[in-house]
């Protein structure tokens, strides 16, 4: 299995030192600029012919 790609910036402020959290679990990250925590999740991907919406599972 590969490695899961990471975040190059924070969304919320936009610097560039992140660090994954332990606290938050898969695919969550810590921003030591803001100090804000945040969680990444892929949640499909789109079609031209489903109108645009992702192939979520969870409706």
């Amino acid at each position: 299995m590969s490695e899961r790609a990471a975040p190059f910036y924070c969304p919320y402020c936009g610097d560039e030192d992140l660090r994954p959290s332990a606290e938050g679990g898969h695919g969550a990250w810590e921003c030591a600029s803001c100090r804000r925590a945040f969680q990444l999740k892929f949640l499909g991907l789109l079609s031209p012919t489903n109108g645009g919406k992702g192939n979520d599972q969870h409706g």
